[in-house]
């Protein structure tokens, strides 16, 4: 039998130290650094730290909009089970009557319609997307149209289709709201719900 490290502090410990080692946090805001560190914790590359895209005002709006009490909205309820935090109020409404309808009458999938459903409780929340593109540009859509704006997106849909046009068009115009993202195709609900669990609680 191979020999391997049991307790889990001082897994979670070596691991935060060989992500710090590999990975280059240089162009990120320096209170970021815990966030991109538990993101790549999620998926085990130190390499896409050339990717992230958190702004400097990220971390600083998420933490507020948590400590006022203000809901997460998620896409995915894979986003939903994957945050820690038990004194936080995490809304999906993916699996609402209301997202299948309203999605087959606007012509487009179920995670856009959904989000359609968050305009209630938008204003000073934080909007998590970790799983469809079709969710982060019915998001933007929706504030470009006048909707509230929420205290800070994380945009982290995964795939082949729009998952990077979505994220790119989040970081070219971010409607003046703190954001954090990562370009390309990678992207998923582990990394997404590993950014509001490093809010809550750091890289410890």
């Amino acid at each position: 039998m191979t020999p391997y490290l049991r307790d889990p502090a001082a897994i979670y410990q070596r691991s935060f130290e060989i992500i710090r080692a590999e990975a280059d946090f240089s162009a990120l805001p320096e209170d970021a650094e815990p966030v991109a560190t538990r993101i790549i914790h999620a998926c085990g590359m130190p390499e896409i730290a050339a990717d992230l895209r958190i702004s400097p005002d990220f971390v600083s709006a998420a933490k507020a909009s948590l400590a006022a009490g203000r809901p997460v909205l998620v896409d995915a309820e894979m986003v939903r089970h994957g945050i820690i935090g038990k004194d936080i109020t995490v809304l999906c409404t993916l699996n609402d009557a209301r997202a299948r309808e309203l999605g087959i009458s606007a012509g487009n999938t179920r995670s856009a319609a959904a989000v359609q459903l968050w305009r209630d409780h938008l204003d000073g929340a934080i909007a998590v997307i970790g799983n469809a593109p079709t969710a982060l540009f019915a998001l933007l859509e929706m504030i470009d149209e006048g909707a509230a704006k929420p205290a800070a997106i994380v945009g982290f849909p995964v795939g082949f289709v729009g998952a990077a046009e979505s994220k790119e068009a989040l970081h070219a115009n971010p409607r003046g709201i703190p954001y954090a993202t990562l370009l390309g195709r990678k992207g998923g609900s582990a990394m997404a719900a590993s950014v509001i669990n490093a809010l809550t609680r750091g890289a410890q």
